[in-house]
């Protein structure tokens, strides 16, 4: 009877070490065979009470069975080693592959310095930790200036502060090179603004700058117009509205027709049918002075623009906040 029971138990466990799929399978296998409860381990224990010659018959049946399962179970792990953990199968549906993208800033950024690039400017960059001297005062931002109120600023030791526009850059830029100069100065910049709908203490500004003998306002409208049209579209119109900034005389801002209702006149452009997006002028001759250009001999223009604010206008968004919260719900629909 004991012999039969081992046979049954040999056809068993043969059988199921073959259809075992990972080596954790495996070692459970052995454990109810061979383990300190196992069901040949508890057979064997009962043979004490077995007569002499049948003791003699299932003590050589146990043994070749369990000489034979170790065998094949060793055989059976070296398999499974050699089978990856996650097996490809090429009959499976394909998974969704998640992409990432640029983040809609970085993306209005890049396409807007692709559009200066080819009209023949040049991308320069500078610290965003400034002296007073070359965030205001080269700048023809006078210490006792009301303009500086508008620019409120993280002030730092020894007469440094976080920057509150990239024109420093220009005012860097201009000491180190002679005319002519093209170029745009993309980076963040710092204000002490209490976060709103359309402010943050921390926002991106491009800010540009041209300048060679006999450059007049006409050149920086034709530049202007040629960027208004290849980022909002052929049949958007634009307008310059007379305006005050220290380091440039004349100045203006500029605005385009609304993209929501094409100058209709709608909630977002106020009913005016009108969207600001920049600011820009010629260069002041104080400023000329400052980096040592004569103003008798040289003219520039120079415009900034906020990137959110652009951004905001091609997305169609109402609040620049939502830029910085990092929902992938939002971030995955642009």
């Amino acid at each position: 009877m004991q012999v039969s029971k081992i046979k049954e138990l040999r056809e068993i466990y043969l059988s199921r070490l073959k259809t075992t799929s990972s080596l954790e399978e495996l070692e459970k296998l052995r454990v109810q065979l061979l383990g300190r409860k196992g069901e040949l381990t508890l057979l064997l224990k009962e043979l004490p009470s077995l007569p002499l010659e049948e003791r003699k018959k299932v003590g050589k049946e146990a043994n070749l069975f369990k000489e034979e399962f170790l065998s094949l179970l060793d055989k059976r792990r070296e398999e499974l080693k050699r089978i990856p953990r996650t097996p490809f199968d090429p009959t499976l549906p394909p998974f969704p592959l998640n992409i990432g993208k640029l983040h809609p800033l970085t993306r209005t950024l890049e396409e807007i310095l692709e559009i200066f690039l080819h009209l023949g400017f040049q991308v320069f960059t500078g610290p965003e930790i400034e002296t007073d001297y070359y965030n205001f005062t080269a700048l023809n931002f006078p210490p006792d200036h009301p303009a500086r109120d508008v620019q409120d600023s993280f002030k730092l030791k020894n007469d440094f502060l976080l920057r509150t526009q990239t024109s420093p850059v220009q005012i860097r830029v201009m000491e180190k090179f002679p005319p002519p100069i093209r170029m745009v100065s993309p980076g963040r910049c710092f204000r002490r603004d209490t976060p709103d709908a359309t402010h943050l203490p921390m926002f991106h500004q491009i800010e540009g700058l041209a300048v060679d003998r006999n450059i007049t306002f006409s050149d920086l409208k034709g530049v202007l117009e040629e960027f208004c049209r290849a980022f909002f579209g052929e049949e958007v119109k634009m307008r310059f509205v007379p305006s005050f900034f220290p380091f440039t005389e004349p100045s203006a801002e500029v605005s385009i027709s609304c993209i929501i209702c094409g100058g209709d006149g709608c909630r977002t452009c106020g009913f005016t049918g009108w969207l600001e997006i920049l600011g820009a002028g010629m260069v002041h001759p104080q400023v000329f002075r400052n980096v040592g250009y004569d103003p008798e001999k040289f003219s520039g223009f120079a415009f900034g623009m906020g990137v959110e604010r652009i951004a905001m206008l091609r997305y169609r968004i109402e609040d620049i906040r939502i830029f910085y919260e990092n929902d992938l719900r939002f971030l995955s629909q642009i």
